[in-house]
Parts: structure tokens; sequence; C-alpha cells
């Protein structure tokens, strides 16, 4: 390479292009007419889907984003949020979706750490974010407004719906490298601020093929996307997917049950993601069994294991539908390893193998590998890995030891190289010296019968030190307490493994993605050990 000039090699590499916003104009170039989005108030063809992306990019180009800025969606699922993924990629503008559930001072911070110049808004929402833009200090020069409750724009803010109706029709003349930035993400926090990784194009797309090629994702896919497109899971596992391959994708704003349901029905839809916790919920539905499923065909979980019994359950009433375990996390794109439909009885509970672009290892606090059936941290190599942490090198530097990702989850590999994950670092129970992985004590709790959901977490214990507490959710009708859940855990369970505290409520605290948020439960029985200890009830 050393005799091609840097003007020569310029030229190649855009020849050589493959970013976000080149995928999209080439699944238009083939599928033009083809259904693009299908969501309650406007649909796309590829080829419609292309312009409007074209077309919001310039808009926004017009009013002074330009490569590197960062743009913030605070939004429910909509169609909008779609168009602006694939017109802030072109225009290489790094988008920042935001948990919708956030209140205005967690919104402020993301906004203030990212300094984002720009931010679009769903209207049910403004009043979160009105108070969050004066809290961050940020200078915007970019307000868009996503009308889902058909509120009329305010003075100062601009429908995205204008943007897409009036903007120049052109591809945006931006160059755009595959490892430049595009995406911010910023991870869920729990002891401290959450903090924002860094993806690029490159990044993306590595995960995008291997969700294709080890999920059997393909052009004919009906997909309905109802878990939060803020989350990387939906937007990345599966939008972006679709987006490549051309297939179709139906728009929900939430994964309510009924909605669900109706809309699998109504657009025949074949394929569809959810967390246990929401598959769980449309089995309880009592629209299930009198609504016509029998056009899905591929169904994908993730975000926690999923319990055998739900399994097994899920298997007996929806015998056509093939399941698909997704592991990972956001710095991965966030694909890492896959359990795929032929291996979900025979290796229940586990994350799988290492998906197509992705090497894994489990190593100790040295970075030495650790041996079959012994716990061990989880690593992993890949182009999918995050380009690292804005404005935080020392994070980054601790993430990427030894050229590895370290995920700070713990897991074990069988004989045959399927990885269980035991436990994140921070979820392992240590009581009484002795370590317990919460997720042995769920699936134990989950086979006693009349057991709808349960969170196994540590609380304080002036004894154990850490107590190992299990918080259930009782299915209708079921006959449950203490005692029984404890003498069930004995049967199944080393005695240290067996619940200290069992405690009963009426639902789990959840994030719009289905993840149990075990953090709220330990602030909620953080005094269960001394209470039991003082005699008082909780």
């Amino acid at each position: 390479m050393a005799d091609i000039t840097p003007d020569t090699a310029a030229v190649v590499r855009i020849a050589r292009s493959h970013t976000v916003g080149d995928v999209l104009r080439r699944t238009a170039l083939r599928v033009p007419d083809k259904a693009a989005i299908i969501s309650a108030d406007r649909s796309f063809t590829y080829a419609e889907f292309d312009e409007a992306v074209n077309r919001t990019a310039n808009a926004l180009a017009v009013r002074g984003i330009v490569a590197g800025d960062r743009v913030a969606i605070l939004s429910h699922n909509s169609w909008e949020v779609c168009v602006l993924t694939y017109a802030l990629a072109r225009l290489g503008a790094l988008m920042v979706p935001i948990n919708y559930m956030l209140n205005s001072d967690e919104v402020a911070y993301i906004l203030n750490h990212s300094q984002a110049r720009g931010l679009v808004v769903e209207d049910t929402l403004f009043d979160v974010a009105a108070s969050a833009v004066d809290a961050a200090g940020v200078e915007l020069v970019v307000r868009g407004w996503v009308p889902i409750a058909a509120t009329p724009t305010p003075a100062g803010w601009e429908a995205v719906a204008e943007w897409v109706d009036s903007g120049d029709p052109g591809e945006p003349p931006v160059r755009v490298d595959d490892d430049d930035p595009i995406r911010l993400m910023y991870t869920s926090g729990t002891e401290s601020r959450p903090k924002g990784a860094l993806l690029s194009s490159r990044s993306l797309i590595s995960q995008y093929i291997s969700c294709i090629v080890d999920g059997e994702m393909s052009s004919d896919d009906v997909e309905i996307h109802a878990l939060p497109l803020y989350h990387c899971a939906q937007l990345d596992c599966f939008l972006g997917p679709d987006i490549y391959v051309g297939a179709t994708s139906i728009i929900v704003s939430r994964p309510d049950p009924e909605l669900l349901l109706r809309t699998i029905q109504e657009h025949k839809a074949t394929k569809l993601f959810c967390p246990p916790t929401v598959w769980i919920s449309l089995m309880r539905s009592p629209s299930f069994d009198s609504t016509d499923l029998s056009s899905l065909r591929k169904g994908y979980y993730g975000a926690s294991p999923m319990p055998v019994e739900v399994l097994q359950e899920l298997q007996r009433r929806l015998p056509d539908v093939r399941l698909w375990n997704f592991y990972g996390q956001t710095e991965m794109a966030p694909l890492a390893t896959i359990l795929k439909p032929h291996e979900q009885m025979a290796r229940a509970g586990s994350a799988g193998r290492p998906a197509l672009n992705v090497e894994t290892r489990l190593i100790d606090d040295a970075g030495n590998d650790v041996g079959v059936g012994e716990v061990g941290e989880i690593v992993h190599r890949s182009p999918q890995a995050t380009l690292g942490y804005f404005r935080d090198d020392a994070k980054t530097v601790e993430a990427f030891r030894d050229g590895w990702f370290h995920s700070g989850d713990l897991g074990v590999f069988d004989e045959d190289g399927y990885l269980t994950v035991v436990d994140r670092k921070k979820d392992m129970i240590k009581t009484g010296g002795e370590n317990v992985a919460s997720r042995e004590v769920e699936e134990a709790i989950y086979t006693l019968s009349g057991v709808e959901e349960v969170a196994v977490f540590s609380t304080p214990d002036p004894k154990w030190i850490e107590a190992v507490t299990a918080v259930i959710v009782m299915r209708e009708g079921a006959d449950l307490d203490e005692e029984k859940v404890m003498a069930h855990c004995r049967t199944v369970l080393a005695g240290y493994k067996v619940p200290k505290h069992v405690f009963f409520q009426t639902a789990l605290p959840k994030n719009p993605s289905g993840k149990i948020l075990k953090r709220d439960l330990r602030v909620t029985y953080s005094g269960a050990g001394v209470a039991v200890a003082a005699g008082v009830e909780l």
C-alpha cells in the first residue's frame, strides 16, 4: 500500500464503504417496493424509507447538525425513531437513544454528558425533556417533535414529519467511515452513573451478520418490534438485521400482551422477540388461546434466562415456533452468544455458544483461562465490540484489559463449549463465606407449582453478611407461603443456598425491556435481615 497516494486511498475507501447508511440504500435498490416499516399512522416501502431518511438527514444538516454531533431521542417506539436511526447514521452524527422511564435528572445527566446538540422528544414525555434541558445546560440547535398523542407542536420545536416531507431527497454529501462512531448507547446505571458506549457501523454490521446467520433471519420475515427501540436488543438485534436483509418491520409502541396478540394476527407476523417476562404475560392473556398465532415461526428471548418450566410451556402451546436465546450486552452491539432451537431443551438454561463474529473465554482474576465447569469472568474479542466509553478513558482501559472486552458477567463452560451465565459479578451472593448464584436458586423455585415469577438477590444480614432473599409473584389461585417455598428449596438445593427470606408481591419491578430490576428490590428489602434479627415483620 506504500505506493498508493492519500487521494487514491480516499477514493478506494469510498468504493469499499459499508456503513449503516449504505446498508439501507443497498436494500432499497434491491427491493424498492417491498414494505419496510409499518406503524399505526404511517408506513414506508424501502424506496420511500430510503428517501425519508435522506430528507431527514438533509433537514438536520441545514439546521446545523454535522458529523460527530450527538442527537438524543426520548420516545416510545415510532416510525420517526426508525427514520432518525438511519438519517443520523448517514450524517455521521451520533444517535443517543434515552430510556423513556428515566426521570428528568437522569435524562439531564445524559444530555450533559453527551453534550447533545439535538433532542427529539415524544409529546407525552415533553415535561421530562423540558426540565432535563434546563438542568443540563446544553445548547440545542435541533429540537424535534414526535406527536404520538397528537399534541400540537410547541413553539421552538419541529415535527419530524415536516423534515421527512420537506427535506432534500438526495443523499447527503457526507463521508462516513466504517469505524466512525454513529451511536452512543448509555448502559443501565446501578451503583454509579451510566456509561456511554460508542458503536460504529463496523460494530453494528458485524453484529447484524451474527444475528442474521445464527438467528436464521431472512427477507421473508415479518417482525413485530414491541420492546423499546432505545434498547440495543430490539434496535440492533432485530430492526437493524431486518433492514439489512429486506424484511418487513411492524412498529408498535409497547409490549402490551393484548396489543401484541392482535398485531400478530392482523399482520400475520412470523417473528417476535420478547424477554421471558413478556412471553409469560402473553401466555397468561385471556386472548392467547383464541388468537390466530399460526403465522408465528421464530421466537427470540434474552435479557434474562428462560425458566425451564416456561420454556416447556412455550413449546407445548406454540409447537411451531422455533426459539433462540440471545445473550450479550450493549458493549457487544449487543449479541455475544446464541442458544439455537435444537438446543433449547437439551441445554435449557444455557446461553449457548459464541456467535459467528465473536470469540469468548472465561478467565480468573489473574487473566488465566479457567477449566471446564469452573466459574470465570466472561470476556470477548470481536469487531462488534464498542469503540470505548465516551469521555471515560479510565473505564475503557479497565474494560479492555489484555486486549479482551471484560463483560462483568460470570459463567461456566461445559465440556462441549456451551456457556451458562452464572450471574453478574455484582449479583453473586456471598452468604456465610459461600458463593450462591441467584439464577440457580430462581430455577429451583420456578419448579414449584404456583410460581409465576421470582427474583433472587442478596440482602444485608448481621449473621450471614449477605442473605439469600427471594421475592415471588404467585399464579392466580396458588397457595404458597414462606415455609412451603423454603421446604421445597431444601429438597433441591444445598442448605446454604436456601433463601433465608421469602416475600410475595403482585408484580416485580421491570424496565421497559422486561429485565427485572433487582437493584430496586435490594433497596426495598435491604432491612430484611436486621428486621428478622430484631423480631420485626416487614
